[in-house]
């Protein structure tokens, strides 16, 4: 894993400065730093420059990017974010094609393809990936991101020159770009936050490449198309066929995603999803006569305080530890009190570059910061609820009959502290529903769907396009942050769109909830796992911390400094404040509530400050 960053204007002439220019290079590499921090390089033609950070997982010794290659005279470089899982057979055909190869890098393989195949070649990596290709016998710069937007990669424009990078801290770095908020900025955070339409950079003019596309520019021209796209089409196999090839396809994926050069590891939460992924990790790794290390996440106290609910009906200590016996792995628990998790509050919004999802992101990036020491590369279970319908709203008679997006329907719990003056100016409820409907229109239909299944796609759709690439960009931002490369198996393109067209009645077989997902996983679970009841990624249920984060928030308002005021009504912060949150009533997802509402409004008024916001 890496972070990239560039910038390409065919009006100029960067050799003519070279000195400047680098050391612009440099600034957009340093602010990326955490990204990769194992090296770091440059590149600098006459119409374009790339910047590049590297975390060494695969070829640690002659991978170091940008990477350039020549033929005919002409240069073609390369910087690349992420692992292409099949490069070994794709190495072997380009071998076969004449192709020579300096490195056992994957960056090469995707050079080589190009230099071969043209764009086209992007079509057949299996892998997550941002990418920036440089081919100076056209004079153009193509962008790839991968087809589901595992790897960020965002982009803007001042004057003629066209500025890319990983996260948007690198395109702020870039001399002239500001941290500009305008209404839709504002309402990208009031009424969709912590998600974001896709697509967009929530700050004004900064946009970012859409999951399977390519932008590709020239010194007149400016494409954008994409190379993927999700498919609707009729779902032929049996039951026990549909079992057997989901089994095999997420097999076959956690197997690819083992690739690497240094030892992996995987996060544990003993449900179903990070359990199937440890216990074919484990199970690989005991052939070569290695031992899985595994790590679960928890709060200090939380035996104490928690309280099952529909949300959350159990905690997860003693199904890791049912887990850890059965696979033999070498397991860590990892605890996070609140004096750290409120600190991390704010290292989470440097992370993400926008608020987040307040303490569900804090605590994640302070756990990756702990599996550090002992691993690079770890793989979870993320993503399986989105594509196997495990949550509550994929079940919800209510979530089936409005048109809302089912984690967030209701926005009068997001109005509730903002100045009445705000509400009014925003149109939240106007900008939501925009939004909803644009996907709504997006998903792809059979005409021989019924009413019933037609919903079904588009609840499915709308999960995948936006709650799962929220959730991939915490994991994203919260390792890298970190120097942690952490992969999503379940992502896995061909298991999306082998899914996507499962009938209902499969997915849920026997009414129960992922029953396809257990049915498939029966090889390698124990039974108290494999039907446990869903239960999220856990959070504080530790009073006090309520109180850390009313305490600051009050500090924050009696502050004439502070820029979050002008947005909130205070008389409305202090009567939230001295009632009882409900912790049953999310206001997003399934986890932020009443206490995340406090710690979301906390990351806003930093997040203005820090970057330098500016309101228009």
């Amino acid at each position: 894993m890496c972070g990239i960053a560039g910038f390409f204007n065919p009006k100029a002439d960067y050799t003519r400065e070279t000195k400047k220019w680098r050391s612009i290079l440099n600034h957009m590499n340093q602010v990326q730093k955490h990204r990769g921090p194992d090296g770091s390089g440059t590149y600098l033609s006459p119409s374009c420059g790339f910047a590049h950070v590297r975390l060494k997982i695969i070829d640690l010794y002659t991978g170091a990017q940008p990477m350039l290659r020549k033929k005919d005279g002409y240069e073609f470089a390369i910087v690349f974010n992420g692992e292409i899982y099949n490069m070994d057979e794709l190495k072997a055909g380009l071998i076969a094609e004449g192709a020579d190869f300096e490195t056992t890098s994957d960056t090469e393989v995707i050079l080589a393809g190009y230099m071969l195949h043209g764009t086209a070649f992007i079509r057949k990596l299996n892998g997550i990936f941002a990418v920036a290709i440089w081919d100076s016998a056209v004079s153009k710069l193509f962008l790839f991101r991968d087809r589901l937007g595992v790897k960020p990669l965002f982009y803007t424009k001042t004057g003629d020159t066209f500025l890319f990078a990983s996260e948007i801290k690198g395109l702020l770095a870039y001399p002239g770009v500001e941290a500009v908020l305008d209404h839709d900025g504002l309402c990208e955070i009031f009424a969709l936050g912590p998600a974001k339409s896709y697509g967009k950079g929530v700050f004004k003019d900064v946009f970012e490449v859409l999951p399977g596309h390519c932008i590709t520019l020239g010194h007149s021209s400016y494409t954008d198309e994409a190379y993927w796209t999700l498919q609707s089409r009729p779902h032929t196999d049996s039951l026990d066929t549909t079992i057997e090839k989901t089994a095999w396809l997420l097999e076959d994926s956690v197997k690819k995603q083992m690739l690497s050069d240094i030892p992996i590891s995987t996060f544990l939460s003993g449900g179903i999803d990070s359990s199937l992924v440890t216990a074919i990790c484990a199970k690989e790794l005991k052939k070569q006569g290695k031992q899985l290390n595994t790590f679960s996440f928890d709060f200090t106290g939380n035996s104490k305080y928690f309280k099952s609910n529909a949300f959350q009906p159990s905690q997860d200590r003693p199904f890791v530890e049912q887990m850890v016996a059965h696979c033999g792995t070498n397991h860590r628990f990892l605890e996070c009190g609140n004096a750290e998790q409120l600190k991390c509050l704010y290292l989470a919004v440097n992370a993400r570059d926008l608020p987040c999802m307040a303490d569900v992101e804090s605590s994640m990036l302070y756990f990756c910061s702990k599996v550090v020491p002992y691993n690079k590369v770890t793989l979870t279970g993320e993503c399986a609820d989105e594509i196997f319908g495990g949550y509550p709203w994929f079940h919800s008679k209510t979530a089936f009959e409005t048109d809302a997006f089912p984690w967030s329907s209701d926005l009068a719990p997001r109005q509730v502290l903002l100045d009445d003056a705000l509400i009014e100016d925003l149109h939240m409820e106007e900008y939501a529903r925009a939004a909803y409907d644009k996907t709504i229109h997006e998903t792809p239909i059979l005409p021989e769907d019924t009413p019933e299944e037609k919903r079904r796609r588009e609840i499915a759709y709308l999960n995948l396009r936006w709650f799962m690439v929220t959730l991939l960009d915490r994991m994203d931002r919260t390792s890298m942050y970190n120097g942690l490369e952490a992969r999503v198996p379940f992502a896995d393109h061909r298991i999306v769109e082998y899914v996507f067209n499962i009938p209902w009645d499969m997915k849920c077989t026997d009414g129960v909830v992922k029953g396809l997902l257990r049915h498939a996983g029966k090889e390698y679970l124990p039974k108290d796992i494999l039907w446990r009841k869903k239960s999220p990624y856990p959070k504080t249920y530790d009073p006090a911390y309520e109180k850390l984060l009313g305490k600051q928030l009050k500090e924050v308002l009696s502050s004439p400094l502070s820029p979050i005021r002008t947005l909130l009504d205070t008389k409305k912060v202090r009567a939230f404040l001295d009632s009882p949150s409900d912790y049953g009533r999310p206001w997003y997802g399934q986890l932020m509530a009443g206490p995340q509402m406090l710690a979301y409004m906390l990351q806003v008024n930093y997040w203005l400050k820090a970057y330098h916001v500016r309101i228009v």
